[in-house]
């Protein structure tokens, strides 16, 4: 890197537009030429018509033209880079302390400002829906994730139309706006072809997307949108990686605004999946972690390298100690067997070759726009991780991230190492151990979900611009949270938050600008964000004013609860702490202080009032499987009569903890036939109808462990057919979780495939999946995209070469019966008693 309701009268009249006081495009254009132009005051977006100043007779030739002028930002205005990394705790970066190398972070902190206390909200979405509107996540419905959304304001992943993106800001003001990489801020159940699509990027303010929808993608084949449409570049290229395409993208897109209109200042949103699992970096990359030898000493070694580094770096004081290593939960380093040792090692430098590959692609970028000659106007705001670093591997890591959300944790090593020469490859959705998670979150304990742990929260940042920061070099430790990014962004631009978006009037922006760091006088400035709350699944905290207030943590992120905690607010042991004089969260003074733990507890329900955060709900992975809405909700019958590939999880019939009926009507050509007949998932989970070697087949892939399968023993013979596969399930279904039970999802079944009325194959499944399918993966009819369910059956298309004439999917979804719920009921009380 070479820099490394309808509106009143009175209230539309008071939306003034400075016409004639634009910035024209040329110092000779005038008010009502063709290349006028025009600064808005931004209260009304978009800004009501243009007057008609020109003049009109009947004769054009005694008429005169008024061209309306275009919108044009604050001459002040820079570009602004935004960049977020996934997954990625404080003691990553080697601009931190870190041992992983991170050339364009380092290059950009000495030329700009490093920035120690910007905090996350403990989970993905969240954080970046925060991100990107200048507001609390509860207050922009993501207090979770979309895939645990449920039906309240704070938690259904929509975002209010009256709480405007700074894209769209941004867009109405003039700017070129885009995004990149990860969008885990549309709703999983309006993320498919039918739409609607006024929450993906494109409707909220970003005209160009290029990257992937959901909260992470196999990075060798991701499910790969251009605006809303999938594109498939990687096809028949073994070697290509979504963290280089994005890159090359972004290069394309940004030099493409410069030849065209280079006076355009652009946002650029840049969100690579990286540190997300699975971990996939390129071979060359593993390499050259690999020979530094950096993990040999295991992870307890690390952190202490890690904190070593930071002391010298002046990150933490020198008196500064650390949390014991919770070795009730991660077996120490001395106490792994050697294939344990051997394991974690391979998992951990992977993901550190993830990291350093990304930072070396966002350097490719930063370099383009440095040839372009605008990186001294571009405001470069680069934040390391949306949360801490993930442990959702647990203690043993996974070869296959979705067997963790199905509850899957400890996989032993003997099992994970049949993938040791595999680990990081399309062969893998791989993560690490937690133990390096808890390493990489130095100084700091904890991880990603633990909204009441600096570990979870507490992640940093650089933020470079040439023309504007003097002080380079710097340091800045005021408090700060991502909401006040948005803020700080405007005030730069010299662009004001809108009063009314669409006719909408605006909620004010929750978050507070940081501009003010950016003068060398200002360094130890107070914070300006005094007060901030935080909560993820039950778990909460609250900052004010130096103290912090927090819950202790009651379980793992790789642990879920059986029954969840039914009280969140107040069924807790309360936890309190002086960040002032304890950065690192290391003495509880909550005794000491219990009117301040009064205090405090009284400000954060003021907050969670007013934020939306009611009501708590301390459920986890099984929050998963609940039902939200749906193009397929309330339907038990699909028809299909066509191929059709690309549709998601959240908007395709879901048959998990149902019984289910597939009914194919094929006719098979002369020479018979093979492929895919409907499929949903791929290589990690999900299921396989289709024709193998003419062979009727239906195969369950049980998270890459196992394969369940059903094959006709006779190839199907030319001519029409009817093949069907009945599953029937002895469980209860989802509808145990309202009660906070799982008990019925799951469960076993009896599966039955026959032919033209004749049973060809039954067998018995003891357990089924029983929260999620592959998430990155479609629901296929005709052919199988991305990854299939089976490799050694078949590979991807394998298109369906018999006729489709109809196929059919019944699901007989259970019910309760008045004595089951009951019983539920009765269970739940005791568990809150």
């Amino acid at each position: 890197m070479k820099y490394r309701s309808h509106l009143s009268k009175a209230l539309v009249s008071g939306l003034v537009l400075m016409i004639h006081a634009g910035t024209p495009a040329m110092a000779d254009v005038q008010p009502g030429q063709p290349g006028a132009t025009i600064t808005i005051d931004g209260s009304q977006l978009p800004p009501p018509p243009t007057k008609f100043e020109g003049k009109i007779e009947p004769q054009v030739l005694k008429s005169t033209e008024f061209w309306p002028p275009s919108v044009v930002p604050p001459e002040e205005a820079p570009n602004v880079l935004l960049i977020i990394l996934d997954d990625a705790g404080f003691g990553v970066p080697s601009t931190f302390g870190g041992v992983i190398p991170t050339d364009t972070m380092d290059e950009l902190a000495a030329e700009g400002l490093s920035y120690t206390n910007m905090h996350s909200t403990a989970l993905c979405s969240p954080t970046r829906a925060a991100l990107i509107t200048g507001r609390n996540h509860h207050s922009v419905g993501f207090g979770v994730i979309s895939e645990q959304s449920t039906g309240y304001p704070g938690y259904n992943s929509i975002i209010p139309d009256n709480k405007a993106t700074v894209g769209r800001i941004l867009l109405e003001n003039g700017y070129a706006t885009s995004w990149f990489g990860k969008d885990h801020n549309t709703p999983s159940f309006t993320a498919s072809q039918a739409g609607p699509f006024d929450q993906w990027p494109t409707g909220l303010g970003f005209e160009y997307f290029y990257g992937f929808v959901g909260g992470d993608a196999n990075q060798w084949q991701p499910n790969l949108f251009r605006n809303t449409t999938q594109i498939y570049p990687f096809d028949g290229k073994p070697e290509w990686n979504m963290i280089t395409g994005m890159a090359d993208d972004a290069i394309a897109h940004i030099t493409r605004l410069h030849q065209i209109d280079p006076d355009k200042p652009f946002f650029v949103k840049y969100a690579p999946g990286a540190t997300h699992a699975p971990h996939h970096p390129t071979k060359e990359w593993v390499k050259k972690i690999e020979d530094m030898e950096l993990f040999d000493d295991g992870y307890e070694a690390l952190r202490q390298t890690i904190f070593d580094n930071q002391k010298k770096l002046g990150l933490v004081p020198q008196d500064a100690t650390m949390t014991p290593w919770p070795a009730d939960k991660i077996k120490p380093w001395d106490q792994l067997t050697d294939n344990e040792k051997k394991l974690f090692i391979k998992q951990v430098e992977v993901f550190a070759a993830y990291a350093a590959y990304t930072d070396y692609e966002i350097g490719r970028v930063v370099d383009a726009v440095a040839d372009l000659g605008k990186l001294d106007d571009t405001l470069v705001i680069y934040i390391n991780g949306d949360n801490g670093t993930s442990a959702e591997g647990g203690p043993m890591g996974t070869p296959n991230e979705v067997a963790w959300f199905n509850g899957i944790s400890a996989m032993p090593a003997e099992t994970q190492l049949q993938w040791y020469d595999e680990w990081g490859t399309e062969a893998t959705y791989n993560h690490m151990s937690a133990g390096w998670s808890w390493a990489f979150d130095t100084p700091f304990d904890y991880f990603k979900q633990n909204a009441n742990r600096l570990g979870g929260v507490r992640q940093n940042m650089v933020v470079s611009w040439p023309n504007r920061i003097t002080d380079k070099g710097g340091m800045r430790e005021q408090f700060m949270h991502v909401i006040d990014v948005v803020p700080t962004i405007l005030e730069v631009a010299g662009i004001a938050q809108p009063q009314i978006v669409d006719g909408i009037i605006q909620s004010p922006i929750e978050g507070t600008s940081f501009a003010y760091t950016f003068d060398k006088e200002n360094t130890d400035a107070p914070s300006r964000h005094r007060t901030q709350y935080f909560e993820m699944m039950g778990q909460w905290a609250l900052y004010h004013e130096g103290w912090f207030l927090s819950t202790k943590v009651n379980r793992m992120p790789w642990e879920t609860p059986k029954t969840p905690n039914p009280d969140p607010l107040n069924n807790q042991e309360f936890q309190l702490y002086d960040l002032r004089t304890d950065m690192n969260q290391q003495k509880d003074v909550a005794k000491d202080h219990p009117e301040k733990v009064e205090e405090l507890k009284a400000i954060f329900i003021e907050e969670a009032e007013k934020y939306q955060v009611f009501p708590l709900d301390a459920s986890v992975t099984t929050r998963i499987a609940k039902a939200r809405p749906s193009i397929t909700a309330g339907r038990s019958e699909f028809v299909y009569t066509q191929p059709m590939i690309g549709v998601p999880q959240g908007d395709s019939p879901s048959i998990l903890n149902s019984s289910y009926t597939f009914t194919a009507e094929i006719e098979v050509p002369e020479g018979g036939a093979e492929g895919m007949i409907v499929t949903s998932g791929g290589r990690f989970a999900g299921y396989g109808f289709y024709l193998k070697d003419g062979k009727p087949t239906f195969t369950w892939n049980m998270l890459n462990l196992e394969r369940i399968q059903w094959q006709g023993d006779k190839a199907l013979t030319p001519g029409k057919h009817t093949v069907v596969f009945d599953f029937k399930y002895d469980g209860l279904g989802s509808s145990t979780l309202a009660y906070g039970d799982a008990s019925g999802i799951g469960q076993g079944g009896t599966g039955t495939l026959s032919v033209d009325d004749k049973v060809v194959a039954t067998k018995k499944m003891k357990h089924t999946i029983p929260v999620v399918l592959q998430w990155d993966e479609a629901f296929d009819i005709g052919q199988d995209t991305l990854t299939g369910v089976y490799d050694a059956d078949y590979l991807p298309p394998f298109k369906l070469t018999a006729k489709l004439n109809k196929l059919t999917l019944k699901i007989d979804r259970p019910e309760l019966s008045e004595a089951d719920k009951k019983r539920l009921e009765d269970a739940m009380l005791r568990a809150s008693d």
